[in-house]
């Protein structure tokens, strides 16, 4: 099971929501089980491989994720995001 976890966030149609959110609570599932089963299914059936967060250190990350000897892998954070203003920088 992974450590870490991230947000994301979709529009669905409030009906099917509600039909959803239904279903799950009569299989005794939160909404977030079911779409993260969906996804890890989506991702074999595809035949992509990840690693997931938190494993432990034995276990080497695939090599497209690993930065080459004597470079820092580039930063997630702090990249703008289209469309979104940018808040809290100095001078504004």
């Amino acid at each position: 099971m992974e450590l870490k976890t991230a947000r994301l966030t979709l529009l669905i149609d409030p009906n099917k929501k509600v039909a959803f959110e239904r279903l799950c609570a009569q299989q005794d599932l939160t909404p977030s089980q079911v779409v993260r089963q969906l996804i890890r299914d989506y991702l074999a059936q595809h035949g992509v491989q990840y690693v997931g967060s938190g494993l432990i250190a034995s276990e080497s990350p695939p090599a497209a994720d690993v930065a080459p000897p004597g470079t820092k892998p580039p930063s997630r954070h702090g990249a703008p995001v289209p469309g979104k203003r940018r808040t809290g920088l100095k001078g504004s």
